[in-house]
């Protein structure tokens, strides 16, 4: 029979799961992650594991910058697809 101590712990990820489902891309695994290594080791988690997952959730400024150079090619690569389409008499 759990006792009480693994239905916290079994609460507690529930809980983590279900407010990660609210979440987006990479911040999802590391949130998750990071809650399974909290919430398996309750009381023996370290300040490296919270800040292991503070840095997988963190975006550097790099990842910004190419994220935000990709995303400015697919727009301009779908502004001359639908460039192209117009010219043929079709729509975007």
């Amino acid at each position: 029979m759990p006792t009480m101590t693994d239905l916290r712990r079994i609460a507690a990820l529930a809980a983590v799961i279900a407010g990660s489902l609210t979440l987006q891309g990479c911040l999802v695994g590391a949130v998750v992650g990071t809650a399974g290594a909290v919430v398996g080791g309750a009381a023996k988690a370290t300040g490296a594991v919270v800040g292991a997952g503070v840095d997988a959730v963190t975006t550097s400024d790099e990842e910004t910058r190419a994220r935000r150079e990709r995303d400015q090619r697919d727009y301009e690569r779908q502004q001359r697809r639908c460039e192209q389409r117009r010219a043929q008499g079709r729509d975007c």
